[in-house]
């Protein structure tokens, strides 16, 4: 699933889906703040919508797309970042940095890649590939 992988590495900005309190599917675009191995970091705040999903269910998904080529992520959402990595992660960002005061003002979450999927329509016919991790 290596291609997989490295499509994610250059791809950050992403489509992110949560289940929501009336039991239907929100989505979102949302952008990779990092990735280590098979763990994608992410940013939010504690006041909007998509951290209150998490807590309540923290299944999501990701998809990350450009032209015929998509690579979607299942996982579940876990708040197990640390604060150095927390720190880290927003001076890396310069765009958290313009939209926030400080680091302590943003909630981070992992997903591990649990499931991937990677989807190439250009070929006939498409190419799919799944692993389960």
């Amino acid at each position: 699933m290596k291609k997989a992988i490295e499509f994610l590495r250059t791809h950050w900005d992403v489509a992110l889906a949560t289940m929501g309190s009336d039991h239907r599917p929100k989505l979102r675009a949302f952008q990779i703040m990092r990735m280590d191995n098979n763990i994608i970091y992410f940013a939010t705040t504690p006041d909007k919508e998509v951290y209150k999903q998490l807590m309540s269910n923290p299944y999501m998904e990701i998809l990350a797309f450009e032209n015929t080529v998509s690579v979607r992520v299942a996982g579940i959402a876990q708040f197990n970042v640390t604060d150095k990595q927390g720190e880290e992660i927003y001076f890396d960002n310069s765009m958290l940095q313009g939209l926030y005061k400080d680091y302590h003002s943003l909630i981070y979450f992992t997903i591990e890649i649990k499931e991937i999927e990677y989807y190439d329509m250009a070929q006939n016919p498409p190419f799919m590939e799944r692993d389960e991790f």
